[in-house]
């Protein structure tokens, strides 16, 4: 009220003022309408530059994960590479079916030189190891003329040895790892724990080995012996795997299936391993063709958003709840 009566009297002493002319509303709407503009200009300005930086972020992943091999690169003679990397598992990124791909894939390209498998793994499912010795047996009985190397680099143990013993040569570092060439079943047993906390276990079963090695349940000394047997039979598939592939090369040695494990520079002596190299010498000096070509199965881009994002963890924490306690596997 004290407002409106002062420009009341303001334009009634002082007509003449700009701000008392007939059009200065108009003026004055205009300057609030230009200035809306503006903003929403601006607005609209910022909004295209975050939607540029966002398109430019998304190409540079997109870059990053997508392999981008032009078809000349094939062309030329060339070493195939193949990754063999982590653990040997049917879901991991070293299975049976993402490798039995990567080497069909190799072998069937007129311009491969040779093959090399790189392997930096502990080992892992016989069954999985089992699949890619006999398919890398396979494809070297059906191209002769394509050789196939091993290169350790930090370890060659168990399941990813045997996966090593199909190829023509396994090379190695002087401090590389290899050997363990044995078999384990690993559990827990809670039967303490539950009587110290009053649980009872109440296992149904139909048949009487159903609830095997149940980790509940008191150690059955039928199923204990049970399971020593298969144990030992698929070490002994391992032993013969590893002696067919190695020969007359392998010592006499019977620590060599004890489990235990060597460095490369060790591992050679015992026939384990043939010689010192890696992936960029054995392409150069060996196969003769020093242009290296990565043949290895990708996972594909939704599979690596997943795991850059932690979606892997929270499989792996679903998987440790739902699974048996006991696993077998060659590590």
């Amino acid at each position: 009220m004290v407002r409106f009566f002062f420009y009341k009297k303001s334009f009634m002493d002082n007509p003449q003022s700009p701000n008392n002319s007939p059009d200065w509303e108009r003026k004055t709407l205009e300057k609030l309408v230009y200035s809306a503009l503006n903003e929403q200009k601006s607005r609209r300005r910022w909004g295209i530059f975050f939607k540029i930086l966002g398109f430019a972020y998304l190409t540079v992943v997109l870059v990053t994960l997508v392999d981008w091999g032009t078809e000349a690169a094939h062309q030329e003679r060339h070493t195939a590479l193949i990754e063999l990397t982590g653990v040997i598992e049917p879901k991991g990124t070293a299975n049976a079916e993402k490798m039995i791909e990567s080497l069909q894939s190799a072998f069937k390209e007129k311009n491969v030189a040779g093959v090399i498998v790189r392997i930096n793994s502990p080992g892992g499912s016989p069954v999985q190891a089992g699949l890619i010795n006999d398919e890398i047996r396979r494809l070297r009985a059906k191209h002769p003329e394509t050789p196939l190397y091993a290169v350790v680099e930090d370890i060659c143990a168990s399941g990813s040895y045997y996966v090593a013993v199909a190829a023509d040569k396994i090379y190695v570092d002087k401090a590389s790892i290899v050997g363990s060439i044995g078999v384990l079943m690993d559990g827990f047993g809670f039967t303490g724990t539950m009587e110290k906390l009053g649980v009872d276990r109440r296992l149904l079963t139909a048949g009487n080995n159903k609830g095997f090695l149940d980790p509940f349940s008191p150690p059955n000394p039928n199923q204990m012996a049970h399971t020593q047997v298969m144990l030992d039979d698929i070490h002994q598939q391992f032993i013969d795997v590893v002696k067919a592939g190695r020969g007359t090369r392998l010592k006499e040695a019977p620590e060599i299936f004890s489990g235990l494990m060597w460095t490369g520079d060790k591992s050679i002596k015992l026939g384990l391993a043939d010689a010192f190299g890696s992936v960029d010498s054995v392409a150069r000096d060996v196969i003769k063709a020093e242009k290296v070509l990565d043949y290895s199965v990708k996972d594909n881009i939704a599979e690596r958003f997943a795991k850059r994002l932690g979606a892997g963890a929270v499989d792996s924490l679903w998987k440790g709840f739902s699974e048996s306690a006991s696993s077998l596997s060659l590590r």
